[in-house]
């Protein structure tokens, strides 16, 4: 496992974590959502934003980077997404990047370019061997220091983190997740200790044997047995009416047909076939071909000035396709309703668990998603209908 995936569950499953360590009261992570944002016309995800739920202008958001080797384009990069995640979501709380590094040594700095930003309040450093020992009062401190723990130490710092976490926890769900992610990190430390060698270095084979504990195993089960059978269904059904509509697309039977036999609405079918197709699209290929099926298929997103607007930018355009995707996409930044829309025609369908069982689409049956369709005379005509 990854030094920053253990960060990143700790702080999914524990974001009071996060705030601790940073010297700010635990009982903020309520305030706040642990998620990621994608740079959508840039295709890559800015991971481990603490974003806040409540409407409170003055409450920062975080942007977190756990970085355990040097990266000479670290700052290049987390402020390069930073100032694009800006300006495509314009967030009314102001920023704060956090980089959590395990000692000053893996740091490079480039002052050269970000000297002003790294000396800001906006921005905190964290050097894990360098938090002073009282931080290990802290639940939160304690474990996250685990990851830095020699190996000599850590199953003995880890004991100390389980006796601590078993005396300030209450919630027995909430204690036994930490335990098992304590020893996940103990695991990751000690890669040549079977996980049953590790469970009896941290008296966990004691613990679990408990009444206590064997009481949380099987509400735990039944819980997650019965919302796993629920979700389960649900994703089953799903997945097996697209894998139908992925085979019925090259048999020459209509829309209307399809949706019937699957009890869905021509609606969803007809996007879902949509979204096959553009499967095997370049990015500004599928850009342009989501937005005419907006324009044709959800036209009452568009105002009629909007659609004034939209033929004054498109008619100068030269009728390349990165051109006219570019365009697109940037004027769908400045429209967030249709971008929003526009970004779930773009959502991913599951993979394809027989896709060599699944007929290609002919194209005697179904339209090409290319060619001819896709260029600024298409669009014009869209705008115009």
């Amino acid at each position: 496992m990854k030094t920053d995936t253990i960060f990143y569950s700790l702080f999914q499953e524990f974001p009071s974590f996060f705030f601790e360590l940073i010297d700010r009261p635990p009982d903020e992570a309520a305030t706040y959502e642990f998620t990621s944002r994608e740079i959508k016309q840039l295709a890559f995800r800015i991971d481990g934003l603490f974003l806040p739920t409540i409407e409170e202008p003055e409450q920062p958001f975080y942007l977190a980077e756990v970085q355990f080797q040097p990266d000479p384009d670290l700052y290049y990069r987390i402020f390069g997404e930073l100032f694009l995640y800006l300006r495509q979501y314009k967030p009314v709380n102001p920023w704060r990047v956090v980089v959590i590094y395990p000692s000053r040594r893996i740091e490079q700095e480039q002052m050269l370019q970000f000297q002003e930003l790294l000396t800001s309040q906006r921005v905190r450093r964290i050097y894990l061997d360098e938090l002073p020992e009282a931080a290990d009062r802290s639940l939160g401190v304690k474990v996250v220091k685990l990851v830095i723990e020699p190996e000599e130490t850590a199953a003995e710092k880890a004991r100390q983190s389980i006796a601590m976490a078993r005396q300030q926890l209450s919630d027995p769900i909430v204690l036994r997740d930490l335990i098992n992610l304590i020893e996940t990190i103990v695991v990751y430390k000690l890669p040549q200790k079977t996980r049953e060698e590790i469970a009896a270095m941290l008296n966990l084979s004691e613990l679990r044997n408990t009444r206590f504990y064997q009481e949380v195993k099987q509400e735990g089960l039944e819980e997650g047995l019965e919302q796993g059978l629920e979700q389960g269904l649900e994703q089953g059904q799903r997945r097996a009416k697209l894998e139908a509509i992925r085979r019925t697309i090259g048999l020459g039977i209509n829309l209307e047909t399809i949706a019937q036999l699957l009890d869905l609405s021509v609606e969803f079918v007809l996007q879902t076939i949509n979204k096959i197709q553009r499967e095997s699209m370049s990015i500004s290929e599928q850009n342009i071909d989501s937005f005419l099926e907006l324009l044709t298929q959800q036209r009452n997103l568009f105002s009629a000035e909007q659609l004034t607007e939209l033929s004054q930018l498109i008619e100068p355009l030269p009728d390349e396709l990165d051109v006219l995707s570019e365009a697109i996409a940037n004027w769908c930044e400045n429209n967030p309703a249709i971008g929003e829309a526009r970004s779930k025609l773009l959502e991913p369908l599951p993979p394809n668990s027989k896709a060599s069982e699944t007929p290609a689409a002919s194209s005697e049956n179904s339209e090409s998603p290319t060619g001819d369709r896709l260029n600024k005379q298409a669009l014009q005509n869209a705008i115009l209908l």
